[in-house]
């Protein structure tokens, strides 16, 4: 009665330790340790668990360390032990009394060890087959009786069901890691603007799921007999996308030909090929052109339509063990992809795209609530008792009372008394005659109830019935979370708005409501003015502060009945249904632009902050919420041209304008080609020697009909369109020709200073381009100082710095224009790759012995000393603060003192044919 006893409570041990937060490991350790004190007589007990390659290898057991050996080291052969063999096949088991009569043992473990007597059972579940354990004496027989081999299989079953709940655990967690990435590749694709974008993005997610970055995309191309062309390469590939576009054309691929293509794109299903040297299908020229071992090809299919293939290649002699799983999760990427490609490639239709982006949306939140019930299914009918990590656990006789309790359950259940539920009815806790499969409510102490999963299995000895064991968790905050999930679908995460998706529901709704009735209704666009520079200054933190301030400050301005809406960044709209004259709309406009005139405070900085507000009106400005909405963006963007926020009705003259806004964009794509761009020099000037040291060279544009136009108007539209990137190169090329100009002169060699746009450090190829140039134009790179903002090197500092650092290294001054500006952090300003800082004008044009002005300037100058950077100050005006700057001993200057920016031909006239000597 007393081992029986000790065996219930080395039971219930191992059922709570199963449910606990232990490592595999350590449990099954707990079951060799049962097992052993348990078969005193058993000099060995051995947890063989199943490898990837179908063997059976040593895991946990005692002693650790036989014949030398850890158990580790100790792989099942089934050649020679039969035995294995068919307990695996059957999944019986067997107890050898006496080896010497029994062929089945490995016999050279039988030797070696001395075995006389030798008990192997399976550990499964129901069909399934975790492992192996193997009990074995070294000389004298162990002699087990039925009833200590039925012990020793409690143990064993204790064991299966905590390899299955590990089992269980790791795929529930990649299950939901599976979603959270879908979820992840959806979001990030609905950001992308271009198809490189999305590709790019899917190449990511494929890599991550694959652990291979050889991946390719072979596009259709329907204007040319649906001929299938090779696209692009992922990043992190072997190869560069040149070169692996280029190679297809020097080996003359022909995708008709490939029978592996055209089978995919005919069945529109993935081909893994594991061994592309022994399938007759492939085009074995190519994989030998590349050195492909194996490959996995995946159609990319949306809305019924194939747009390509994704081609994975592996180029290593073993072929990828990918598994059924990840190849589904692939599968599913390639298609979230395809559904971004296909609008990309149809980016002219608007009114479709919109269409389609709110479709795939709703399926995906379809798709996630499909997905958490999926979950819910699994959680109920296949989480039984001790086969799921469970928090609490407590244990009931065969009246229902409680016998035991760990201390989890005790906690959750806000008992705070050890052993205080024991003795207590379960009814106290729940009542599971009252249960439903939806959700089951359990009662703490103090009668507040919360949901949990909970599972009730019998516990047995032999074959009979002792009692019960009960497993639950809290699933409060998974309730939570899936509320949460419910809830983002339709509003905004920041200002917890209704976002584009609510909007557009709410609004058809309503626009039939008030097409049957006759009624009327409105469409307000806001757009913050200059919200880009809050983020530039003070960091995204603070931008998202004041969204959330400008979201609370228009709800307090709407009427009843009324929906403001954010679609993304610093754009809101407002949807008004049922007004019954303008007056209604503009009392609301005017509302908001007096929430506009009070500053906006962001963690003790006060700002002002401005709205333009667009106007449209149902009926007569478009009878849809796409044709309203566009028409309010119109009228909005007029809003812009009046300062201070201010509120404009959209009205048909206004398309007209937006035409002359293109006309003038169209006007500097032709710049270029016209000639209408030139080089304007400004001196720096070492104001010690009264000697020119260098120049800054900057862009104007001199309009065919407008005449001169001011950098203001047309380097933000560069930025914006993109066009910075060849108007930047042709600067540097200028600029270059010109140095080479005056060295033909014959004149001294000045340094030409260049700024540079965030835009060009974004594309790969700025060193090679600017290396180039200097090559080919035969410019030496210490006359070229190239200029870039202290922001501009934040936005993307890994890419900036190490294009700064190219350039540096071949000869290039690198200098920080506009600094002091900026919020970059003096604890890396020492690493940069620079040779000069550009004091700011707006710290030298008010300079006083004792203003904030002048310590600015002063902590500059001491640092760029300190650093032993160059220092130069721009904007120099009065004869004041070039005296004020030489008593600090920054001496090169530059500025509408000495000279406002020349032409050419005024430069060299003024400078460099009077050799310098000027002042």
């Amino acid at each position: 009665m007393v081992k029986d006893q000790t065996r219930y409570l080395r039971l219930a041990n191992i059922t709570k330790l199963i449910n606990s937060k232990l490592e595999l490991r350590e449990v099954l350790n707990h079951v060799v340790t049962a097992i052993s004190e348990e078969i005193v007589r058993c000099d060995s007990v051995g947890i063989y668990l199943p490898q990837q390659d179908g063997s059976f290898r040593g895991f946990v057991g005692k002693p650790e360390v036989i014949n030398g050996m850890t158990l580790d080291m100790h792989i099942i052969d089934t050649d020679f032990d039969l035995l294995a063999k068919e307990v695996i096949e059957t999944k019986r088991t067997i107890y050898i009394p006496d080896t010497s009569k029994d062929h089945r043992p490995d016999p050279r473990a039988v030797e070696g060890f001395k075995i006389k007597s030798l008990l192997v059972l399976p550990i499964t579940v129901e069909t399934e087959l975790f492992g192996l354990v193997f009990l074995f004496d070294y000389g004298i027989p162990m002699n087990l009786t039925e009833l200590e081999i039925q012990t020793v299989q409690s143990y064993v079953n204790m064991a299966a069901v905590a390899i299955q709940n590990a089992k269980l655990l790791t795929n529930k967690e990649e299950l939901i890691q599976e979603k959270q990435l879908l979820l992840d590749i959806t979001r990030d694709l609905s950001l992308c603007s271009t198809m490189q974008e999305a590709l790019d993005i899917c190449f990511l997610y494929i890599e991550r799921v694959l652990g291979n970055n050889n991946i390719g995309v072979h596009l259709i191309d329907p204007s040319v007999h649906m001929k299938i062309k090779p696209a692009t390469i992922n990043r992190n590939s072997n190869w560069s996308a040149e070169a692996w576009v280029k190679s297809h054309d020097e080996i003359k691929f022909d995708d008709e030909n490939d029978k592996v293509f055209q089978e995919v794109i005919a069945s529109r299903k993935a081909e893994h090929i594991p061994d592309v040297y022994a399938d007759d299908r492939v085009n074995h020229k190519v994989c030998r052109y590349f050195g492909i071992q194996s490959m996995f090809i995946l159609p990319i299919v949306s809305m019924g339509k194939v747009l390509g293939l994704i081609v994975i290649a592996d180029l290593q002699q073993r072929s990828p063990n990918y598994s059924q799983a990840s190849q589904q999760l692939t599968q599913s990427i390639v298609d979230t992809t395809a559904s971004t490609l296909l609008n990309l490639l149809n980016m002219e239709k608007q009114e479709l795209i919109i269409e389609q982006r709110t479709a795939e949306i709703t399926e995906k939140n379809n798709e996630l609530e499909t997905a958490m019930k999926e979950l819910q299914r699994i959680s109920r009918e296949k989480e039984l008792i001790l086969h799921s990590a469970g928090e609490g656990i407590f244990g009931l006789d065969l009246h229902g009372v409680i016998t035991f309790c760990n201390p989890a359950a005790a906690m959750m259940l806000g008992y705070k008394i050890k052993n205080e539920l024991i003795g207590k009815p379960v009814n106290i806790i729940y009542n599971e005659n009252n249960t439903n499969n939806d959700e089951v409510i359990f009662f703490r102490q103090d009668q507040s109830s919360f949901p949990v999963e909970y599972v009730r299995s019998s516990i047995k000895e032999g074959e009979r019935i002792v009692g019960d064991v009960v497993t639950f968790k809290d699933i409060s905050e998974r309730k939570k979370m899936e509320k949460e999930i419910r809830y983002h679908a339709y509003y905004d995460s920041l200002t917890n708005l209704p976002n584009r998706v609510l909007l557009k529901d709410r609004m058809e709704q309503g626009l039939s409501f008030a097409h049957t009735l006759k009624e009327k209704a409105a469409v307000l666009f806001m757009d913050l003015d200059r919200f880009k520079s809050v983020n530039d200054l003070l960091g995204h933190s603070y931008g998202d502060i004041l969204l959330t301030h400008v979201a609370r400050r228009i709800c307090v301005c709407l009427p009843e009945g009324g929906t403001a809406s954010r679609q993304g960044g610093d754009e809101f709209i407002i949807y008004l249904p049922c007004i019954e004259s303008e007056a209604e709309v503009i009392e609301v406009a005017e509302k908001i632009v007096d929430q506009f005139n009070k500053p906006f405070n962001l963690k003790g900085h006060e700002m002002h902050i401005h709205s333009s507000i667009g106007i449209s009106l149902y009926p007569q400005d478009g009878q849809t919420a796409e044709l309203l909405i566009k028409n309010a963006d119109i009228a909005m963007y007029q809003s812009k041209t009046v300062s201070g926020s201010s509120y404009q009705f959209y009205h048909l003259a206004m398309d007209i304008r937006t035409f002359e806004n293109v006309k003038f964009e169209n006007a500097l794509y032709k710049a270029l080609d016209h000639g209408e761009l030139e080089l304007y020099f400004q001196p720096q000037i070492d104001y010690s020697t009264r000697s020119i040291i260098g120049t800054e060279a900057l862009l104007r544009w001199n309009h065919s009909t407008e005449g001169l136009i001011s950098p203001d108007r047309f380097i933000a539209l560069a930025e914006e369109t993109g066009l910075i990137v060849p108007i930047g190169e042709w600067v540097i090329r200028s600029a270059c020709n010109q140095i080479k100009k005056w060295q033909e002169k014959g004149y001294p060699p000045i340094v030409v200073s260049v700024n540079l746009s965030a835009r060009q450090f974004e594309q790969n190829n700025l060193f090679q381009t600017v290396k180039g140039i200097l090559d080919e134009v035969g410019v030496s790179p210490e006359l070229l100082c190239l200029e870039i903002t202290e922001n501009q090197i934040i936005k993307n500092t890994e890419l900036t710095i190490q294009t700064m650092k190219e350039l540096q290294a071949i000869g290039i001054n690198m200098s920080i224009d506009d600094f002091g500006t900026g919020y970059s952090s003096l604890g890396y300003l020492k690493n940069l790759p620079i040779n000069a800082l550009k004091i700011d004008k707006s710290f030298i044009q008010e300079l006083k012995s004792n203003d904030d002005n002048s310590a600015i300037a002063n902590t500059i100058i001491t640092l760029a000393k300190n650093l032993d950077l160059d220092l130069v100050a721009e904007g120099v005006e009065t004869l004041e603060q070039a005296e004020f700057l030489a008593s600090r001993e920054c001496y090169i200057m530059q500025g509408y003192y000495f000279n406002v920016p020349l032409k050419v031909n005024e430069f060299e006239s003024t400078y460099l044919a009077t050799k310098g000597e000027f002042l």
